[in-house]
């Protein structure tokens, strides 16, 4: 429950026309300042003024990512709800909400044609990977059942690339967060999740190596063909291991072993797979169990085999005598 102090100063962040139609905006997703001041056409310095009071109440969140910031409705119990209550009752045909709607709608057109335009500069080499390793749905249907049932509270997709494993766990978490280092890769990310109306997943800039916010929060985290750009494999997932909350699961997709040469040269790989033996002392020494393991041969003599393990946090019985 909210103290009737509290209630009064979300009242007044959402009380003035321009809050309002940032709101509505919000409802659409995750949008940054620079994205506002070209639909509102505004200066930076008033819609930030806005946004600030927006964000003070808790009727929406902040995420700085370097010079940018980003914002997303919060829709947590009061805050989330007063935003809705508000959101149903507005008339999205005004002509104004109309005009910024549109606007946001040619927006996001744009952000796609760049991030596809960026994407299609590393589609050789992708596509060359791709081609040596088994088909994507065979695959794609074990990690969905690998995540379980029952949908998680909090996904983290460490290296998230462009967002693949969000979209298809849609419905498997309450909330999602993609971290990736390349900026590139999260706007190809950010399309992707926009064209598909996920609004429970989000994407963010930041490092394996650096995890401290995300400390136990995560139900399920996902380690998606990322171990083998790390010279010490064991160091990304300790870090990983630290999100996790203490009933959580970690999911791993990489190469078994293999002899490409080429992918150290030609894409950045540092580790030519990882064999079961290596996973297991790695999962061990962050204080995990290797649950499961599932291998998934190439469709061709010279390709590559995909790994999928399933690590879980080590049950106090199984240390005795170790």
């Amino acid at each position: 429950m909210r103290q009737p102090q509290d209630i009064v100063l979300l009242l007044k962040a959402a009380g003035e026309v321009t809050r309002l139609r940032l709101l509505a905006l919000l409802v659409q997703g995750e949008l940054s300042v620079k994205d506002f001041t070209e639909i509102l056409g505004q200066s930076q310095p008033r819609i930030s003024r806005h946004l600030k009071l927006l964000a003070d109440s808790g009727l929406v969140t902040r995420h700085a990512e370097g010079a940018w910031a980003y914002y997303r409705l919060n829709r947590d119990k009061t805050s989330g709800a007063l935003a809705e209550w508000l959101m149903e009752h507005l008339d999205t045909d005004a002509a104004e909400l109309r005009r910024d709607l549109e606007k946001l709608s040619g927006l996001r057109a744009a952000q796609q044609e760049r991030a596809a335009a960026y994407f299609a500069t590393i589609a050789q080499s992708w596509d060359k990977l791709r081609s040596l390793h088994v088909a994507d749905s065979a695959l794609e249907t074990a990690i969905v059942e690998a995540a379980g049932q029952e949908p998680v509270d909090m996904f983290l997709d460490l290296g998230t690339g462009t967002g693949r494993m969000l979209e298809l766990l849609d419905g498997k978490y309450r909330e999602g967060i993609g971290l990736d280092s390349s900026r590139e890769m999260l706007s190809v990310a950010r399309a992707k999740l926009d064209a598909e109306g996920i609004e429970k997943a989000q994407v963010r800039l930041g490092n394996i190596t650096e995890l401290d916010d995300y400390h136990q929060s995560g139900d399920l985290v996902m380690l998606h063909q990322v171990l083998h750009y790390f010279d010490d494999p064991s160091i990304a997932i300790a870090h990983a291991a630290h999100c996790l909350k203490p009933n959580g699961r970690m999911l791993i997709v990489d190469f078994a072993p293999h002899d490409l040469e080429f992918l150290r040269t030609e894409q950045a790989h540092r580790r030519l797979g990882m064999s079961q033996e290596q996973m297991m002392l790695w999962a061990r020494a962050a204080g995990l169990d290797v649950a499961s393991c599932r291998s998934f041969p190439p469709a061709r003599d010279d390709g590559l085999t995909v790994c999928l393990w399933v690590l879980e946090t080590i049950k106090p019985n199984t240390t005795k005598g170790v």
